[in-house]
This record gives structure tokens, C-alpha cells and sequence, in this order.
């Protein structure tokens, strides 16, 4: 079994221009405690701060602009406002010695205009979402395929989210290009249906995130840019089935992404060691940070072999984070873990979100 205390995973890196104190990191999860405008909230920047003994903060997923908002109390980079609130959060995790990316996020079709509040749900395609098991009801709603004019727009819509980032005193920023959202739409053969420039083939559906990469390192720099992908995870109906056309699709967004040389590439996937994914860290050429994905939990000597085998160059870890700010330092010294509440993930309130103890407070 993995020495913990002497693993890699604590040793300090370099991702791009971002600095990281250990090679553990907090994975972006929603958590659902901004205001109901989309501002961050005083309880947002305990939270995070809490954490700062990751080596990276990611944060829960942003809406780059008002039509990519996907649920309640969900955090934004639209406005002026919501970057001036961003601040006390960043200052709070800095003034820690942490490190925090900005993770931007924009729903797609997974949304419903009660959310985002205008007139239209985008996707790359006329395909409903129907499954509803999410935290806001309502009847699925048919999206608009996006015109060259929309598409042009969402690219500048991150562009400038990721601009109001940096000013807001983010270390970098990441694209969400996994689990079912705009970005994975555009990736996905069951949501990107499109006969034009943006779909139809592997590397025309890979255009649309890769310029939206290209967007975001034009606007704060490619070594500030983390690009997080779940290539065959079939999440929220983005589903890949065929194994040749999935390898084809993220090569081609591979070999896009190599000429910007961003700071990383984020992966979510079971097999961090399997061919694929070696594939790909190989053609991008930069750091791979790996998460083992949704049905299992990424546990300590877990994080630890794949940093010691040099599969991954640092390790997201999401649910064990929520009850442990105090993670890293848990697992360095093997010190027993708290278990989350999940009646509490999207409480709204303090309750399953900064009341949970730090190993020194612990009985």
C-alpha cells in the first residue's frame, strides 16, 4: 500500500502560470449559496477559505452570462456586480495561502428560462433534456439551435467571464467541457445533431469548445486556462457510444488545445490509467489533473498511486472535501475522515456547508 505521508501527491507544482502547495485538488461541485442575482455570498468566501489547504481550489461551476445559468442560487461571472463580489472570496482564500480557479460552466439545454430568466434555452441542437431529476421542476423545454450569432456571442460571453475572473483575483479559469453541459453538447453525438462548420464530424464538433478555449487564453492567457472533459461518462443525455468516433472527437479537441498550451487538462473518467486517456494527455502535452468519476469516491491511497505512478500530475477529489475542510492535512497524517450530509448539499444555509469541524476541533 501507497506510503501517504512520503506520496508525490503533497510535493508543490506548477499547472501552467498557477502554483499549487500540494497536488490535491478540491474538485468543482455545486453547492447552490449565492444570491438569488448570482452574487457570492459571505458564507461562499468561508467556504472556500475553509479549503485552502488544497493545492487548488476549483470552484463550483459559474454562469459565464445570464442564458447559461443551469440552477437556483448559482454563482455567476455575468456582471460587473457579481466580480466585484468575487473578491472577498479570492482575498479570503489567498490571505489562507490557497490557490482558487474560476470554473465556468454554462448549462445549455440542462436549463429551463425559469432559471436563467430569458426567453430562450441555447444548445447545438433542437433536443430536449426530458430527465427532470434536478433541483427545479418544470416541463422539459425545447432549445433553440444555436445561430452563427449565438455561437459567437457564448464565445465571447466566456471570454469576457473568464477577463472578469483575473480581475476578480482568480488564479485561473477552467472550462467546463464535461458532464452534459454546453460544452459537452457540442461534443456529444446525441446533442450536436448540426450539418454545419460545428457538427457532423468528430473535428467539427470539437470546433465549438476549442474556440471557446481559444477565446479564454486571447483573453487571460493559456497558461491561466484549465479545460475539464468526461469523454464517455453519458452524463445528462450527452451520450458517445462509439469508441473510435469518442477517441476521434477529443483528439481532434486535443490537438486544438496543444497549440494553446494551456495550464491543464482536467479528466473525468473511471480508468485514468487507459489508453485514451494516455492518448490525450500525450497530444495536449500539459498536466493532467485526474478524477476518478461519479459511482466511486477517490480515496486517499487512491489520489496517492496515481500520483506516485506519474499517471496524473495532481488529483480532484469532490465529495470527501465537502465534510473535511481540512482534507489534505487528513490524509497526509491518516487521520479518520467525516462523512457528508447530503440533505444538506443545497441546504441554501450554513448547515452542511461551513459548520463542519477541522481536525483539530474534532472530539
Amino acid at each position: 500500500m501507497t506510503d501517504i505521508a512520503r506520496s508525490r501527491l503533497w510535493e508543490p507544482t506548477m499547472l501552467g502560470a498557477v502554483a499549487l502547495r500540494n497536488r490535491l485538488v478540491m474538485a468543482p461541485m455545486t453547492r447552490r449559496r449565492a444570491g438569488d442575482d448570482g452574487n457570492p455570498t459571505a458564507l461562499m468566501a468561508t467556504y472556500y477559505a475553509q479549503r485552502a489547504g488544497f493545492g487548488m481550489l476549483v470552484t463550483e461551476g459559474i454562469f459565464p452570462g445570464l442564458d447559461g445559468r443551469g440552477y437556483p442560487r448559482q454563482p455567476g461571472l455575468a456582471t460587473a456586480a457579481q466580480r466585484d463580489a468575487w473578491r472577498a472570496v479570492t482575498a479570503a482564500v489567498h490571505a489562507e495561502g490557497g490557490t482558487i480557479v474560476a470554473q465556468l460552466m454554462h448549462a445549455g439545454r440542462v436549463t429551463h428560462p425559469d432559471i436563467t430568466g430569458t426567453t430562450r434555452v441555447l444548445a447545438p441542437s433542437a433536443v430536449p433534456y426530458d430527465d427532470h431529476h434536478r433541483p427545479h421542476a418544470g416541463p422539459a423545454v425545447r432549445p433553440d439551435a444555436m445561430t452563427p450569432a449565438d455561437i459567437a456571442a457564448v464565445v465571447r460571453s466566456h471570454a469576457d467571464a473568464a477577463g472578469r475572473a483575473v480581475d476578480a483575483g482568480f488564479d485561473g479559469v477552467e472550462l467546463h467541457a464535461g458532464n452534459g453541459y454546453l460544452l459537452h453538447q457540442f461534443l456529444a453525438p446525441s446533442t450536436n445533431r448540426r450539418d454545419d462548420g460545428y457538427g457532423g464530424s468528430p473535428g467539427s464538433r470539437a470546433r465549438f469548445v476549442a474556440e471557446v478555449a481559444e477565446a479564454v487564453a486571447d483573453s487571460i492567457g493559456g497558461d491561466r486556462l484549465g479545460v475539464r472533459i468526461s469523454p464517455g461518462a453519458g452524463i445528462q443525455g450527452a451520450d458517445e457510444p462509439d469508441p473510435d468516433d469518442l477517441r476521434a472527437t477529443y483528439t481532434a479537441l486535443a490537438t486544438r488545445l496543444h497549440g494553446l498550451r494551456p495550464a491543464y487538462l482536467s479528466v473525468i473518467h473511471p480508468e485514468i490509467g487507459d489508453d485514451l486517456i494516455r492518448h490525450l494527455r500525450s497530444v495536449t502535452g500539459v498536466p493532467l489533473v485526474a478524477n476518478t468519476g461519479f459511482g466511486t469516491i477517490t480515496g486517499r491511497h487512491d489520489a496517492a498511486a496515481l500520483t506516485d505512478a506519474h499517471l496524473a500530475d495532481a488529483v480532484a477529489v469532490g465529495r470527501p472535501a465537502i465534510a473535511n475542510p481540512d482534507l489534505a492535512r487528513r490524509w497526509r497524517h491518516d487521520a479518520p475522515e467525516a462523512a457528508p450530509d447530503r440533505t444538506t448539499f443545497y441546504s441554501g444555509d450554513a448547515r452542511g456547508y461551513i459548520d463542519y469541524p477541522t481536525l483539530t476541533t474534532t472530539p
